[in-house]
């Protein structure tokens, strides 16, 4: 059975048989003999294996292996004479795989821009880079279940079809039914009713909140929004947190206690991975996002966030004043300028937030929180929602929205209704915060944007 090279070097069972799988990074040469570098994607770290001359197919294959080509390798596991490793593989035999032409591999042994590596999106989990994006995406997704596991939280399956526009900007992937043959239109509704691809869980996962108290769901979402900025997906996924019995203040504790939580766990569990983020993509990652598990967040309302921004005499491109949701560049100011630590900014204007979020008892705010972070802008939205029948049905109302469409909503409020409170992470975002890239389709296995689907 093979080893995987992560668990060869923390356990480093030597003189012992081992067997393992991977692809060659590089190949070199000395005398008789041959170093082979390989690596199986379970960790940053490549093994050596050092493949000597009277093996059988020495001449007439080792000695042709070039980077991308896979292998499989049985040896004796030795304490390493060479500077930079501790352990080697004497092979006793090497099973060449597969093989890849070094005339037309796209992968050579130079860096390779992220654009580039895009238009290969089916090589590129190959590179260093992005194959530790893959692997800290896997740890923090596995640590975002092991966070609301532990605290009694029941995962909820939210559709990915849904008759619901959560955010109410339209904004949606619409499905239709096409006749078989001809690819047309078919004029009926395959759902009974017009249908797209949900944008967000949260509306369900209140129904599910109301009647199990705590529960969460992670999943894909889409929205059919035309940004081709380094901060926008198509497609994304979301973490959902939903609170029975919760208000704004307790919806905010968690949201900072999961960032901490995920933050500190990725830098424990992926350290070799995050010390890659730290020397070649951004300088200085690890004692920022130490920095955040340790310090306080700020606090501020949307009042005083927008204040702070006209004092500064800091020229935007959009510009600011009360009532106008706050942007990117409004965000990271406040974030890396005026307080330089995540910020988490309450009780935004009622006339930019969703109809779902808690009316204030002069009608001018919203019970809302984002938490913003340097670097990125906003990584959370939440809130606390409207429990009061008539308050929420005067909101719809107002919105345009059929309450018709909506009469289950409405039915959470009519029978035992109760103050609730949730919000959404977007992992992306927080992947693209942790590894330091510069854009968001880096973070995604195969990124969806504006005109780009591949694979």
């Amino acid at each position: 059975m093979q080893t995987r090279i992560k668990n060869l070097l923390v356990e480093k069972p030597v003189d012992s048989l081992v067997q393992v799988a991977g692809w060659i990074r590089t190949r070199r040469d000395t005398g008789s003999f041959s170093f082979l570098e390989v690596n199986d994607g379970s960790c940053l770290a490549n093994i050596q294996v050092i493949a000597e001359g009277g093996l059988a197919n020495y001449e007439t294959e080792i000695r042709k292996l070039s980077a991308g080509c896979s292998v499989q390798v049985e040896g004796n596991l030795q304490v390493s004479p060479a500077k930079g490793q501790d352990i080697e593989i004497l092979a006793a035999s090497i099973i060449v795989v597969g093989w890849a032409d070094p005339e037309h591999y796209p992968l050579q042994k130079k860096r390779h821009s992220f654009e580039f590596l895009r238009e290969i999106s089916h090589l590129r989990p190959r590179t260093n880079a992005l194959g530790a994006v893959a692997r800290v995406r896997s740890r923090m997704s596995y640590a975002v279940h092991t966070f609301f596991q532990e605290r009694g939280f029941c995962q909820v399956h939210t559709p990915v079809i849904t008759t619901s526009d959560c955010e109410g900007a339209g904004e949606m992937f619409q499905l239709t039914a096409l006749e078989a043959g001809t690819g047309d239109p078919c004029g009926q509704e395959f759902f009974g009713r017009k249908a797209g691809l949900t944008v967000s869980g949260q509306l369900q996962a209140e129904v599910y909140a109301l009647a199990l108290g705590d529960v969460y769901t992670f999943g894909p979402t889409f929205r059919a929004e035309n940004s081709n900025t380094s901060r926008h997906l198509a497609e994304f996924w979301m973490v959902e947190p939903e609170m029975a019995f919760c208000d704004l203040v307790g919806n905010m504790r968690l949201a900072e206690e999961l960032l901490r939580y995920l933050l500190g766990d990725v830098l424990t569990n992926c350290a070799d991975d995050m010390d890659l983020f730290d020397q070649f993509i951004e300088k200085g990652l690890l004692a920022k996002l130490r920095g955040m598990t340790e310090q306080e967040f700020a606090h501020i309302t949307y009042t005083e966030a927008v204040d702070r921004l006209l004092q500064s005499k800091k020229k935007f491109e959009f510009q600011v004043r009360w009532g106008v949701d706050l942007q990117s560049e409004h965000e990271r100011y406040l974030t890396e300028e005026i307080f330089r630590r995540p910020l988490i900014v309450t009780d935004y204007p009622a006339a930019i937030k969703p109809f779902y979020m808690r009316v204030s008892d002069h009608g001018r705010t919203v019970a809302a929180m984002d938490i913003l972070v340097p670097g990125i802008g906003e990584i959370i939205g939440g809130s606390q929602r409207e429990e009061r029948l008539d308050v929420l049905t005067a909101r719809m109302q107002a919105a345009g929205i059929n309450i018709s469409d909506y009469a289950w909503y409405l039915d959470l409020r009519r029978y035992g209704t109760a103050p609730h409170a949730g919000f959404g992470l977007g992992f992306e975002r927080l992947i693209q915060f942790v590894t330091g890239m510069a854009n968001i389709r880096e973070t995604i296995p195969f990124p969806r944007t504006p005109g780009f689907a591949p694979c």
